[in-house]
């Protein structure tokens, strides 16, 4: 693709198909970082409610510390709509800027709470800022991200959420051990509030990094284009610029006129949105939400509640260090093996650990029983992170039109935390009722139904420019029937 790119005359320069087949430099990696860090937020703050929720001191119903622990979720649902058209409006860029702060005043507000009201307020504003950037990042990464590394580049995402979850738990061991007598008091304000320090730092590199260049296009702002490109390496004219976003216009134009929410467009839509859903309601946030409750016993050494949290919070961090790890294999083989292999392979892994770790529960007790259990949820761990977590995020950002990409990645979000709340509220009532073990085989039986739907309805978008992607969409729609 280099070789083709050098031998087009500078008459006939295609700046979009020569920003698709660039080899990335340092600040894009930097770049993908930085539009993930609510990637880290959303790990960050997932985690941390359940090692402050013990100590707490407002008094809560039910149904309050379950929206508590959960209502961050529905907040990011509606701040992932909110950020859809917003976006589309006003820019990535933009929009990435003040979810970073209006995440940085719910944390600040959330350590420096006065009543429950406050507490559970701030949580919400938290929950808007998450879930808005949950839909924009990746889809500003696919815009300038190389075709040959799309994958890599939006998969830090996940792994962002990863190193957030990971960061949660040390930091929650840190405090609690460091003053255990202010578990009641100052911890739990530190534990929550925290998180406003890569929010705040968010805040002020995000506004040096260059805005989306095919936005900028389709809003006729040449000057702007030339600067987002001369940022990504590549010296252009204005005149070159034009050139290219009157193709890109003509191809919306062409959409537009048919409608913009074409058949493809809906296709795609589904796709994303169903794939979301089987990535939560396969049971990934079990570990990682219930896992200090379900394995604290088994590690427990001492008989205070300091001492049982830290425990169940300890056992936790060794489930988000594999998280972690697991998470650079998808890094490496995204862009090599591809989205559907990797997809179908992970759902397999999950499906059979999970069964793992179920005949412990089952059919075992005390150490044998613990580390069964254990085996089981690290490799079922693994095989979401290697083939799963990733996966969603990267074709929620590259599978969509420019035009509409905002809104429909913000839909796709919006779905994967509705998702995301319904699992947690509902596994607690769902294990009374079916126990522990028949919850497990039932996630994994939705493990297997997910291989089947990746592989009749999700395409190989592996090598493709994102222009191409929707263009596969639309030819399966026009045909009727399911990719092969």
């Amino acid at each position: 693709m280099v070789s083709e790119t050098r031998a087009t005359q500078p008459s006939g320069r295609n700046v979009l198909e020569e920003l698709d087949s660039r080899i990335p430099t340092n600040f894009y990696w930097y770049l993908a970082v930085l539009a993930c860090v609510g990637g880290f937020l959303f790990g960050y703050d997932t985690a941390n409610i359940g090692s402050a929720l013990p100590f707490i001191p407002y008094h809560l119903s039910s149904f309050w510390t379950g929206y508590l622990v959960a209502g961050a979720s529905l907040g990011a649902a509606a701040g992932a709509l909110i950020a859809g058209p917003l976006t589309d409006l006003f820019g990535r860029k933009t929009l990435l800027i003040a979810d970073a702060a209006i995440y940085a005043i719910g944390a600040l507000l959330s350590a420096f709470t006065v009543n429950v009201f406050m507490l559970l307020s701030s949580r919400t504003l938290i929950g808007l800022a998450i879930g808005a950037d949950s839909a924009i990042a990746t889809a500003y990464i696919a815009e300038f991200a190389p075709r040959s590394r799309r994958g890599q580049l939006s998969i830090i995402q996940q792994w962002m959420i990863t190193v957030g979850i990971l960061v949660s738990y040390l930091v929650a061991v840190v405090v609690l051990v460091a003053f255990p007598h202010s578990a009641g008091n100052f911890d739990w304000r530190f534990i929550l509030g925290v998180g406003a320090l890569p929010a705040i730092l968010a805040v002020a590199l995000r506004s040096k990094m260059p805005e989306s260049p095919r936005w900028l296009m389709l809003h006729d702002r040449y000057a702007d284009t030339r600067k987002a490109f001369g940022q990504l390496g590549m010296e252009t004219t204005e005149e070159e610029i034009r050139t290219a976003a009157e193709q890109l216009r003509g191809t919306v134009e062409e959409r537009r006129r048919k409608r913009q929410w074409t058949r493809g467009v809906i296709r795609a839509l589904i796709v994303v949105c169903v794939f979301f859903i089987f990535q939560q309601i396969t049971g990934i946030n079990v570990p990682f939400y219930y896992g200090p409750k379900i394995l604290a016993t088994f590690f427990q050494s001492g008989h205070d509640a300091v001492a049982a949290a830290v425990a169940g919070v300890e056992v936790t961090a060794i489930l988000g260090a594999v998280n972690v790890i697991a998470t650079y294999f998808a890094f490496r083989w995204i862009d090599k093996r591809g989205r559907r292999p990797l997809a179908m392979g992970g759902y397999a892994g999950m499906a059979v650990f999970m069964l793992v770790a179920a005949a412990g529960v089952a059919f075992l007790t005390d150490l044998p029983k613990t580390v069964v259990v254990m085996v089981g949820f690290s490799f079922f761990i693994t095989s979401f992170a290697i083939g799963v977590g990733g996966t969603g995020w990267l074709i929620q950002g590259e599978v969509f039109p420019t035009s509409v990409r905002g809104r429909a990645a913000a839909i796709g979000a919006a779905v994967d935390w509705v998702a995301n709340f319904a699992l947690i509220e509902a596994f607690p009532a769902w294990q009374n009722a079916w126990g522990l073990a028949w919850v497990m085989v039932s996630f994994a039986v939705l493990s297997v139904v997910a291989i089947g739907f990746v592989f009749k309805f999700l395409p190989e978008t592996k090598g493709h420019s994102v222009e191409q992607i929707v263009q596969i969409f639309e030819k399966q729609a026009e045909a009727g029937k399911a990719p092969v």
